[in-house]
């Protein structure tokens, strides 16, 4: 039977509004991710080198309180996954997207999405940002806990973060080549370290 799925964005703001009364003077404001402004780009490094490429953000909000962000859940979409290495044919370029795809790696048939949810966001000092965010970020059905340092401006009626983060594929069960699952697989090596870096545009 086929599953019936609430989109992230209803489900969510139907969630806010309950907690919070809705919006108003003095309370909290929601404002959803525009994917077409928003950016994700990935790489991934092995023993003879590295793979590049995108993903797109299928949906998600923000919600400030008191000019702060408060929550945000971001849904990214799988499916969207291509390869941008230079200098590689489109055939091989297929190719990789395919196998990336695949049970392998992020088994995108099953898993169609990728999703973030904020439980903690701080003023930050230290390097990469001037915010530490703290959230669950689950990726082939399994929730681990990641934390990275952003850079955010807001507004009233729109937020823009920008983040360098790395997470480790192994914790998510992406077996591939990882040396944390297999032994002498010399220089077929994949790194476990997926490189990660985003730009995220909400508005009202």
């Amino acid at each position: 039977m086929k599953k019936i799925v609430l989109t992230l964005a209803v489900a969510l703001m139907s969630t806010f509004a309950f907690a919070t009364g809705g919006e108003g003077e003095g309370e909290s404001t929601t404002l959803k991710v525009v994917t077409n402004e928003s950016t994700l780009n990935w790489v991934g490094e092995k023993v003879t080198g590295s793979h590049m490429g995108t993903l797109n953000i299928r949906e998600g909000i923000v919600v400030l309180d008191q000019g702060m962000i408060d929550k945000a859940m971001i849904s990214i979409d799988m499916s969207s996954i291509t390869v941008t290495d230079e200098g590689m044919d489109d055939e091989t370029k297929a190719n990789l997207k395919g196998h990336l795809a695949s049970a392998d790696f992020f088994n995108v048939a099953e898993h169609e999405t990728a999703d973030f949810k904020l439980t903690s966001f701080a003023p930050y000092k230290g390097e990469g940002g001037n915010y530490m965010v703290k959230g669950q970020l689950t990726i082939k059905g399994i929730t681990q806990p990641i934390e990275f340092p952003v850079n955010a401006t807001m507004k009233d009626d729109m937020v823009t973060v920008t983040a360098d983060l790395t997470f480790d594929r192994s914790k998510f069960d992406i077996r591939y080549g990882s040396d944390s699952f297999f032994d002498n697989l010399g220089d077929k090596v994949i790194y476990d370290d997926v490189k990660v870096s985003f730009t995220l545009v909400a508005r009202k």
